[in-house]
């Protein structure tokens, strides 16, 4: 009988052993960050920047937590910018993701969407080398995005709440078609998503 609760005590201290740690914050800055214990199953860190500019008015979201998968990359869609980086080791998202809207131009450009139409070019910076339609539903309405991606977010079969993304090479191939929901529903609903880690 000792010898069974000896074997389960020191396969749990093992067990335990194996846990990632992980960096998580939230807000204006992760200058307050702690360390937690990820849950089993996630198996990275990971660091994410967010800069929206509505009306003039700039805000900027930083956040680190622990992930199940996630995608290194930024993406741009004008009024909404992000970026994110993800690491595998303990405790190795002591960084804050690259802020981005302060990347440097590529020569890449892309269609994005304001409230009225999808007719407006956006210059990428930085790795985003793709042109990105994303398709998301909120509330029982489908809204279209569209702006500069990564190729690593682009092979991501998803981000948040955000499906159907798509991606092309080459400047203004994700088309200037017209959509009928606001790009802004898309926006509010991924910065809550973001918020919510």
């Amino acid at each position: 009988m000792d010898l069974q609760i000896s074997l389960f005590l020191l396969l749990a201290f093992v067990t335990a052993g194996h846990s990632l740690s992980c960096y998580q914050c939230k807000g204006t800055s992760c200058a307050g960050q702690t360390e937690t214990t990820c849950p089993i199953g996630d198996s990275q860190c990971e660091s994410l920047t967010m800069v929206t500019e509505i009306g003039g008015i700039t805000s900027k979201v930083k956040a680190k937590d622990c992930a199940a998968g996630c995608t290194t990359g930024s993406v741009d869609f004008g009024i909404l910018k992000m970026s994110s980086e993800c690491c595998s080791g303990g405790r190795c998202n002591v960084r804050d993701a690259p802020d981005p809207s302060t990347g440097s131009l590529n020569g890449n450009t892309c269609y994005t969407c304001d409230e009225k139409s999808c007719s407006n070019v956006l210059k990428c910076s930085g790795s985003e080398d793709r042109c990105i339609k994303a398709t998301g539903t909120f509330g029982g309405q489908t809204t279209v995005g569209k702006g500069c991606a990564s190729k690593s977010i682009c092979d991501a079969a998803s981000v948040g709440h955000v499906q159907g993304i798509s991606c092309c090479s080459g400047n203004l191939c994700n088309g200037a078609k017209s959509v009928t929901q606001s790009f802004l529903i898309l926006c509010f609903p991924l910065i809550a998503f973001i918020l919510m880690l």
